[in-house]
């Protein structure tokens, strides 16, 4: 696949670098996704598109203390493998349910 499209806070870096692309977007777009269901706020952020999708670039995930106080690590480390730059070491959809949801 391949041409930009998404929503500014969901795209994966390979989509707005232009890049083909993978399944592997829609694991970023949920690991997006389960961060702001944990945090109340989305990971990446800017004050319009633009600067979002540079954040979105520069793909520096933080975990503030003060918002993931309650947050287990397990539920970070899945947080770094799903919303990670790398599109090869990013985890797939079959590594996301075997690595955290089957085990609850």
């Amino acid at each position: 696949m391949s041409g930009v499209v998404g929503t500014p806070y969901y795209v994966a870096p390979e989509v707005l670098m232009g890049r083909e692309y993978n399944e592997k977007v829609d694991v970023w777009s949920c690991g997006v996704l389960l961060y702001i269901m944990l945090a109340g706020v989305p990971p990446f952020y800017g004050d319009g598109p633009a600067e979002t999708f540079e954040a979105v670039l520069r793909g520096n995930i933080r975990f503030p203390p003060k918002i993931f106080r309650s947050v287990s690590a397990e539920a970070k480390d899945l947080l770094r493998k799903m919303i990670c730059r790398d599109v090869f070491r990013r985890f797939s959809a079959e590594q996301v349910l075997s690595k955290w949801l089957f085990a609850i």
